[in-house]
């Protein structure tokens, strides 16, 4: 078999739609508009034989905070192999052209929601978060007590700085969400509002939006009906409360909220009942594409000054298996090749360190780094720990 792998251009799109219906699922009512690959911040890439296409994927443009900076990130999304082509390798060849390719635009790290994530560690991904949806008792969320010092009210598109700045405070302290700006995220303040049926916020003693949550009613009343919860974000405790009293009002003609979520959720702790029962889990994969400028980047705590050298093995960008010699100094640090190292990291284990998810300790359980002095360990993870990973749009 002989693959090529280019992007794909506007003539392939209609080969591309019907590729993606195969593997995700064929919609209920047949689409009556002309395929297109014409999507802001979306690149697809194609293996083909001959002029059959075999397999497919797309890098999405985003942004990903990790350590309180935003990090050029592809997306990889719409992974799909031809049935009569699967086992065949054919994702070897497409990751490699899509990485490559997206290194070259300045993307630092890459991340992916796996069908499987066995397929997706042979080119260096590892598990660092989840995206979930959970579902709590609507009476337990009645529960929580109303606080007298904030106001609650109905959004408008006049709202909508004042609810992304609240996500922007909330997200650059955590490792994993994405940015929600740049040519990915084009929704206007109209469309914000329009997609839910309700977004709430609210409003300090001051005037000031502190927090907010965008919500859909759903259909019917009793037992099977719920609120669904796409975002529930504030800056202080008293927001959360103010926000999930407004949800747990809807008790009496709804059973559930299901809120989507990941990782430990702050509004959990102002729950009165410990029921928070996952519903929906999609594992979160991560990859390092540039060694160097991706740990250079990133913030450090300004107290900490190290210089730690360690090794990259096994990693499917070969180019990043070599030695390097990391310095930090008043928060910021910076990343050099080295001409030698004892500890080495495989792929998988360096993106678990990075975001923040798994200790060195875990990782030489795991096989994921050998070497080095264990007392050192401890360095490492004060270097890359303090932050939870999260995210909260799946892709």
């Amino acid at each position: 078999m002989t693959l090529s792998v280019r992007r794909l251009e506007p003539e392939d799109a209609e080969a591309a739609r019907r590729l993606g219906m195969e593997a995700f699922g064929v919609p209920s009512s047949p689409p009556t508009s002309p395929a297109t690959i014409d999507q802001p911040g979306m690149s697809w890439y194609g293996a083909f034989e001959s002029d059959q296409l075999a397999g497919q994927l797309i890098d999405r443009e985003y942004d990903a905070y990790f350590g309180g900076v935003p990090l050029p990130m592809c997306g990889v999304a719409g992974v799909t192999v031809t049935a009569e082509y699967r086992g065949q390798g054919i994702l070897t060849p497409l990751f490699a052209s899509l990485l490559r390719n997206a290194k070259q635009r300045g993307a630092l790290i890459s991340a992916l929601f796996p069908s499987a994530p066995r397929i997706y560690r042979k080119f260096g991904y590892e598990t660092v978060a989840e995206y979930a949806r959970v579902e709590i008792p609507s009476r337990i969320v009645a529960e929580v007590p109303r606080p007298t010092t904030i106001q609650t009210r109905r959004a408008s598109a006049a709202d909508f700085d004042a609810i992304r700045a609240i996500y922007d405070t909330w997200a650059i302290e955590q490792n994993g969400p994405l940015s929600r700006r740049g040519v990915s995220f084009t929704v206007t303040a109209e469309e914000f509002i329009a997609n839910f049926t309700g977004v709430t916020v609210a409003v300090d003693a001051k005037g000031r939006i502190c927090g907010f949550v965008s919500w859909d009613r759903g259909q019917g009343i009793g037992d099977g009906a719920s609120i669904n919860v796409s975002d529930l974000l504030a800056v202080s405790g008293d927001a959360y409360q103010a926000l999930l009293s407004v949800i747990g009002s809807f008790a009496s003609v709804t059973a559930s909220v299901k809120i989507d979520t990941s990782g430990d959720d702050l509004a959990r702790l102002f729950l009165p009942s410990a029921q928070w029962k996952v519903i929906e889990s999609y594992p979160y994969m991560l990859k390092i594409l540039d060694v160097v400028k991706a740990l250079a980047s990133r913030r450090y705590a300004p107290s900490l000054r190290t210089n730690l050298r360690f090794r990259v093995e096994g990693d499917f960008l070969t180019e990043n298996n070599r030695a390097y010699e990391l310095t930090v100094k008043e928060g910021r640090a910076t990343c050099l090749e080295a001409d030698h190292a004892d500890r080495t990291f495989m792929p998988q284990g360096l993106a678990l360190l990075f975001a923040g998810a798994q200790s060195c300790a875990n990782l030489r359980l795991a096989g994921q780094l050998v070497g080095g002095e264990v007392g050192q360990d401890l360095d490492w993870d004060a270097l890359f720990g303090g932050r939870q990973p999260h995210i909260r749009d799946y892709f």
